[in-house]
């Protein structure tokens, strides 16, 4: 059994443990720093600012740093990631001073984080505790702890020029390696060093990164489509008016109505005003005619002829998302049933004579009249008949036969 000298020591090891474990690991503390380096344009030689990020560990001092060209969300959340990478773990919990890109509002009574910093921060376990507004020592500790590092780094870099952002990072790479590996001037080992013991009181890293997502409002179209970054995604049809949130990352587009996911996309590049439709959020009287698609319908419509193919392409191209040229289309195929299809050939070219742009209605109207058995000098003239309805449209050429008869 151990003497009192050794529990002593045994329970002064374990106290000094158990203090380091509440320390160590527990804070990480981010900022812009104050000064900004600079980038030559090589193309202009126009001076551009560089902003630099700076995470550090206040228990070790260890440190990470990296220049961009801006201070918006997206470096901002790049940065942090970075950071995480570079430590190979995340603090329990992270102070930034009170920016825009991190913070909306920080009072007495509340705290509110933006939203894709606290989708970050949740992601990574770790708790978003931004310094007071009115707390001087909170605002010191941060700016104090990012301004030693910022202000060793940029002055050894002052001199120089770089000509890129990628060249100005590597330099500062170099120099972010010196700092964290200078020894102490006062006590033994360096920032390194301590931080090698303060590791593993690191939170894990998660097993995938943070990707970067930027947050909309939409309301959702009568086609039940919503808009995001110039492309069209389709949201189920009982949403149709109802406001909702759209969150984008660089693979996929969801959608959120209340709080819940409703649907979820594979982000479209490529040429603007594309479409992604869901069969399941369709109407039912969308879904019935799923199981025809747009190139069915065009090779159906050239085995009955040109003017055919005509219309249905129109059908087809007339409304912004093609699903909903089905249900005309299905329709033209039926009249078929009802008529010959050298009739309606005949009324598709009919009606085409008239406009570009035939409709359902006009193309019914040509069959059940018989006009399309009829040449234009047959066609019986009818005054009080509305012809705007059908988007019929009498040419010149027209008035002038009816004229010498």
């Amino acid at each position: 059994m151990p003497g009192p000298k050794a529990i002593k020591i045994e329970l002064k090891e374990h106290e000094e443990k158990i203090l380091k474990q509440l320390k160590a690991g527990t804070h990480s503390e981010v900022d812009w720093a104050g000064s900004t380096a600079e980038i030559i344009d090589t193309d202009t030689g126009e001076v551009i600012e560089a902003y630099v990020f700076v995470a550090t560990l206040p228990y070790s001092g260890y440190s990470y740093v990296e220049a961009f060209l801006s201070r918006n969300e997206e470096s901002w959340i790049t940065a942090h990631v970075n950071a995480y990478r570079y430590f190979g773990g995340v603090s329990r919990i992270l102070v930034p001073d009170n920016l825009k890109t991190g913070i909306i509002k920080n009072t007495r009574t509340e705290t509110v984080v933006n939203k894709t910093y606290q989708e970050m921060s949740e992601h990574y376990g770790t708790a978003v505790i931004p310094a007071r507004v009115r707390a001087p020592k909170d605002k010191a500790t941060v700016e104090g702890s990012v301004g030693i590092i910022s202000t060793w780094i940029l002055a050894a870099l002052r001199n120089q020029q770089f000509l890129s952002l990628g060249e100005l990072n590597e330099a500062i790479k170099t120099k972010l390696y010196e700092f964290n590996n200078k020894p102490f001037q006062k006590k033994d080992g360096s920032r390194a060093t301590v931080f090698s013991e303060e590791k593993a009181f690191l939170l894990p890293l998660p097993k995938r990164e943070f990707e970067l997502a930027t947050w909309k409002v939409a309301t959702v179209a009568y086609n039940y489509h919503i808009y995001a970054d110039g492309q069209y995604y389709s949201v189920p049809f009982e949403y149709i008016k109802q406001k909702v949130d759209i969150r984008i990352t660089k693979n996929v587009v969801e959608v959120f109505f209340e709080g819940s996911r409703i649907c979820s996309h594979v982000r479209l590049y490529g040429r603007n005003g594309q479409y992604s439709t869901t069969a399941a959020h369709m109407p039912p009287n969308h879904q019935q005619y799923i199981q025809w698609n747009g190139e069915r319908f065009r090779e159906w419509a050239t085995t009955i002829g040109e003017s055919t193919a005509v219309v249905v392409e129109s059908f087809l191209t007339v409304n912004k998302v093609e699903q909903q040229g089905y249900k005309s289309c299905m329709s033209l195929l039926k009249l078929t049933d009802l008529y010959s299809v050298g009739r309606v050939e005949s009324a598709c070219a009919k009606a085409l004579s008239y406009t570009p742009r035939p409709s359902l209605k006009s193309i019914q109207s040509i069959l059940k009249s018989g006009a399309d058995k009829l040449t234009d000098n047959e066609i019986p003239v009818k005054t009080p008949v509305n012809t705007s309805e059908y988007g019929f449209t009498r040419g010149a050429d027209y008035y002038k036969k009816r004229g010498d008869e």
